[in-house]
């Protein structure tokens, strides 16, 4: 069903799709920033015949195809910011804002969701149902899904069900990632502020001393994953910044401590919540110090439901051959396309862009990132072969 022609016409937009990505690429824009990019959005769906609203959720841009016939509406996601990275790579098209790269590749996500709208303007005709494009702002600071849905994104008309992809440089060019269930984990965060009582460093019996207290906090926690977590269950607690004290010889009133929680399971990461709770206070008290911790949930795991993951899987085996599909293990990462999938069902998957030929093998953030481009086309009609079947399906009319 369409796989033939949708493939074939995407392959004929590789050159554009090319030269798409690498004028994103060229300017990129930060979280919320993203008004170059958002209005270069803008004329190009609006010359594909949708009906386009800019500013939504701050710097987004939504867009809506209608098909010639009644039917779901099925959305498409792409996010859109940058990092502040200064790019490293030497490409020709490398960044010229300074210190901003698109080192995530939301460029490719971009691109592929431009070229998907450009395969189903031309089937519209035949099209059951409608497609809306959401070119989502602010991925990386955990903000923009939350902001276009406060806005209604899902809304006006309802969507039925959501898909989007990310590149992945550890899959190789020409493969795809689907998997049912767990993709990428919930993302906590912890603020812990260890109060002592500070004084000269050589006196240490005379203070109450929080960077010693702080220490057995971290190592303490660090039993909550080996000993108290399942084995079979996955969970990461990470700390990524402590900070106090100004001198190698003053011991500090206040020690503050940032980290970060990631799991899977929901009663899991309640039960870390109160373990974290109940450690740091316990190790403070014993110890003489005070403490705050201030417990943030920042995203809910990325689940695919199981009616969009086949759709996702049809699309696939359609466009891929089978060999070319993997099942990804779950990624500890996390991804704000969760806060969709909590409204409405919906699938994510990885599309393949390594390729050690041309350095394509650096991970996401790294000032050396690199993709293959060859995947612009794949992705591009994945997600269009995808919409397409998801609107002619029971499920995504059924599913809610």
């Amino acid at each position: 069903m369409y796989a033939d022609e949708v493939l074939s016409f995407s392959k004929s937009l590789s050159e554009e799709l090319k030269n798409l990505r690498r004028d994103f690429h060229q300017y990129p824009e930060l979280s919320f920033k993203e008004f170059e990019t958002a209005r270069k959005i803008a004329i190009y769906m609006k010359e594909l015949g949708c009906e386009v609203e800019e500013n939504v959720g701050k710097t987004g841009v939504v867009a809506l195809l209608k098909g010639a016939y009644d039917g779901p509406t099925i959305a498409i996601r792409a996010d859109i910011d940058a990092l502040p990275v200064k790019e490293m790579t030497g490409l020709p098209y490398a960044s010229k804002n300074e210190g901003v790269m698109h080192a995530c590749g939301h460029d490719i996500h971009t691109t592929c969701a431009l070229g998907a709208a450009k395969i189903l303007a031309s089937l519209k005709d035949e099209l059951q149902g409608s497609i809306k494009f959401i070119f989502q702002p602010a991925e990386e600071i955990n903000l923009g899904a939350k902001a276009m849905i406060e806005e209604g994104v899902l809304e006006n008309p309802d969507v039925s069900m959501i898909f989007g992809l990310h590149n992945n440089p550890e899959i190789p060019i020409g493969k795809v990632g689907v998997k049912e269930g767990p993709l990428m984990a919930a993302v906590d965060s912890t603020f812990i502020t260890v109060m002592g009582k500070g004084g000269h460093a050589a006196y240490p019996h005379r203070v109450i001393d929080p960077i010693v207290c702080t220490s057995s906090i971290v190592m303490n926690l660090q039993t909550i994953v080996s000993r108290n977590v399942d084995p079979q269950k996955a969970a990461v607690i990470s700390f990524g910044s402590i900070s106090g004290g100004m001198a190698n010889n003053v011991i500090p009133d206040e020690v503050k401590l940032l980290g970060t929680v990631r799991t899977f399971d929901e009663d899991l990461r309640d039960s870390i919540e109160n373990w974290m709770k109940r450690t740091v206070e316990n190790t403070a008290s014993s110890l003489g110090c005070q403490v705050e911790l201030n417990y943030r949930r920042d995203l809910p795991a990325l689940i695919n439901h199981p009616e969009a993951t086949k759709i996702a899987m049809k699309a696939a085996l359609e466009i891929f051959d089978e060999d070319s599909i993997v099942v990804p293990i779950p990624s500890m990462g996390g991804e704000d396309f969760a806060l969709y999938q909590k409204r409405v069902p919906g699938c994510y998957f990885w599309l393949g862009v390594g390729n050690p030929d041309i350095d394509a093998v650096h991970p996401w953030h790294s000032p050396h990132f690199k993709a293959d481009e060859e995947a612009l086309p794949l992705g591009a009609a994945l997600l269009a072969l995808t919409a397409l079947i998801a609107c002619e399906s029971n499920e995504s009319c059924n599913t809610k």
